[in-house]
């Protein structure tokens, strides 16, 4: 399992949000580059980058930050937040992002899914967030009747290289992943699943580690406010293996 942290920008500003709520935002640094250069720094294999703006939008507002970011660090970045259609993929992919991820589209329109995901095999992840266990959209802001499982495997079907997997309800909330859903789905499919929301400390790490085939785990808030060491934790994921 790898450890992933996380880059929301919005406004240009590296920021985390309280369960997705634009209006519960903290900013956790003007220069969001150097926050990336930091965690490459500390380690980090693989950078999760959300253009919150575009996630609220549909249309990315920090297109400029994103391609600043790609051209300071040598790792992965999977970016995603207002990706709406194939041509913006296009734009991304040329900019030398390496993973897309869809998250709204894939629910609204996901005929869309299948076709980026045959043209841009392995580079195409899908982003379930969940409430309840039904598929939320637009930044969290509506909640769907798809139940997340099966909407995963449709996704899957479709070609999703994987999905990220996210409980709203901890997201952002330091109160600890939860690990019964996240097996719930790791075990449903067979791409990669990443977890992603309410990892607060040391010890969430080591609970995601029993869920035997877990990909990886992005954490965001516990970084940015010290709860949790990027070292120490991919230090851990490390001894797992």
């Amino acid at each position: 399992m790898i450890v992933i942290p996380a880059i929301d920008l919005k406004d240009g500003k590296c920021v985390r949000l309280l369960q997705g709520k634009r209006e519960e935002v903290t900013v956790y640094s003007d220069d969001p580059v150097e926050m990336a250069r930091q965690w490459v720094d500390m380690g980090a294999k693989l950078l999760h980058v959300v253009d919150l703006d575009g996630a609220f939008t549909g249309e990315q507002k920090n297109y400029d930050i994103i391609r600043e970011i790609r051209r300071s660090i040598h790792i992965p970045i999977e970016l995603g937040g207002g990706i709406r259609n194939v041509e913006r993929i296009d734009a991304l992919m040329n900019m030398g992002v390496d993973r897309v991820i869809i998250g709204t589209s894939a629910a609204k329109e996901p005929e869309m899914v299948k076709e980026a995901c045959k043209k841009y095999p392995g580079k195409v992840v899908v982003g379930i967030d969940a409430k309840d266990g039904k598929v939320a959209v637009k930044g969290w802001v509506e909640v769907t009747e798809f139940e997340a499982i099966a909407f995963a495997h449709t996704m899957e079907s479709f070609g999703a290289a994987g999905i990220i997997y996210t409980d709203i309800s901890r997201d952002g909330m330091l109160t600890g992943p939860n690990v019964e859903a996240m097996a719930k789905m790791v075990k449903a499919v067979d791409i990669p699943v990443i977890a992603s929301g309410g990892v607060s400390r040391l010890d969430d790490i080591k609970s995601l580690l029993k869920i035997e085939n877990l990909w990886g785990v992005i954490t965001g808030k516990a970084l940015y406010s010290g709860a949790l060491d990027l070292k120490q934790a991919i230090e851990i994921a490390k001894g797992a293996e």
